[in-house]
């Protein structure tokens, strides 16, 4: 083994050893007890545990690439254009805007069921 990995497996030894020492101290003081969420599963607030599990890892792995499903961006577009409009004081815009809202809430709808019907 090189001296520049030895020297990196010393280090991440010394950090490990620093969380463990840093978890022991928090659970014998009573410190992780009183904490909000303990017992109970993380949320991210990524909705994670309302994926269907068959999902989840595809899932996880287009997220972290920084990839936005086709339907989170059609939600996006919703709420900026919902936004747009509450702002818009030209009733001809206003139209136009609402005939753009009405579409994209279909195709998000026939998205959604095209995919809420899959086996």
């Amino acid at each position: 083994m090189s001296s520049d990995n030895q020297r990196r497996e010393d280090r991440l030894k010394l950090v490990e050893d620093h969380i463990a020492r840093s978890i022991a101290h928090s659970q014998s003081s009573g410190e992780l007890k009183a904490a909000r969420g303990f017992g109970k599963p993380l949320d991210f607030g990524d909705r994670y545990q309302e994926t269907p599990e068959e999902y989840r890892m595809a899932f996880k792995v287009l997220k972290d690439a920084g990839y936005v499903p086709p339907e989170v961006e059609l939600m996006r577009e919703i709420e900026a254009l919902k936004q747009s409009l509450s702002e818009t004081t030209s009733p001809e815009y206003m139209t136009e805007k609402m005939i753009r809202l009405a579409e994209l809430r279909q195709k998000l709808a026939i998205w959604m069921e095209r995919f809420s019907a899959r086996p």
